[in-house]
């Protein structure tokens, strides 16, 4: 009898420790929470950090935290991996010129049917389950992302675009109703004609055009690394500049830093690059002191 009482003593010391352990990181939380409370946060999810280790599931579960705890988050989703493996799947061709894909006509209906489609209903469907409400929605839908043809060094790229006009109302309207928009980086352009957009760019269109406080783009790394391959925490523009001209950013890490750069020189508060395949890596970032990844701001 004696052993069970201490068994059972020594088993309540055990779950007693385990609520004052949570208690407190909630405690710590606590002031983050109050930061961003009702402030609009964009975050990208990339086609990259959705192959790696981080599980959608945990994606999700992170987002309906964000909403529930006061946070309006926006969602942008990439899917190049995706796209690509279908391209190849089907047996269309697919060229790049400076690490945009080429999309010719039969190319962007793949394109739209994978982003719009497949990847977009995936995200929304594990939000839902995980207790949010979220709504899918491309760049078409009520003209949100209004698009141009991009040509590149003066190289036709077929149906990619870049962002020429960002139409925030429907995603207020959604966020009104107390929804989390997810959204797939396909434009319209002038005359109807579907855009491939980069996923990138568009998170950094809408960042602008929502007054976001931060942008979030998560990827496969874990954010900027020096010539030593360490982590730097945090980047002024200038000195993201500087690391650009110097080589110590350089190949598809450039493209993220400049799209973090146009935020916040376009009213973003701060933009981060994270590594999406660590589990529930947004919470870390948001709600602890030291963050997870590189934090880019004016100055």
């Amino acid at each position: 009898m004696a052993l069970t009482d201490e068994f059972s003593q020594e088993r309540n010391l055990r779950v007693m420790a385990r609520w004052r352990s949570t208690a407190r990181v909630l405690v710590e939380a606590l002031p983050y929470i109050l930061k961003y409370d009702q402030k609009t946060i964009v975050v990208k999810f990339g086609g990259n950090a959705m192959a790696g280790g981080g599980t959608a599931a945990d994606f999700a579960q992170d987002i309906v935290l964000m909403k529930q705890t006061g946070i309006d988050p926006v969602v942008v989703h990439g899917g190049g991996p995706q796209i690509g493996a279908m391209l190849s799947k089907l047996q269309i061709p697919s060229t790049f010129i400076d690490g945009l894909r080429v999309t010719d006509q039969a190319a962007i209906d793949v394109v739209e049917m994978v982003l719009t489609g497949s990847i977009n209903k995936q995200i929304v469907s594990s939000i839902n389950a995980a207790g949010g409400r979220a709504v899918g929605l491309s760049g078409k839908d009520s003209t949100l992302v209004l698009a141009k043809k991009l040509m590149k060094n003066g190289q036709d790229l077929g149906f990619v675009g870049e962002p020429e006009k960002i139409n925030p109302e429907v995603l207020h309207t959604v966020m009104k109703a107390e929804m989390i928009p997810v959204i797939a980086p396909v434009g319209v352009g002038h005359e109807g004609e579907t855009y491939n957009i980069n996923a990138d760019t568009v998170s950094g269109s809408i960042a602008c055009a929502m007054k976001a406080e931060r942008l979030i783009l998560l990827t496969d790394v874990e954010g900027v690394l020096d010539h030593e391959k360490k982590l730097i925490p945090s980047l002024t523009v200038s000195e993201a500049r500087e690391l650009i001209r110097n080589g110590t950013i350089k190949g598809g890490m450039i493209p993220k830093i400049e799209t973090a750069i146009e935020a916040v020189e376009g009213g973003v508060n701060a933009a981060v690059i994270l590594d999406g395949r660590i589990p529930h890596v947004l919470l870390l970032e948001l709600f602890t002191e030291h963050g997870a990844g590189t934090l880019i701001t004016a100055g």
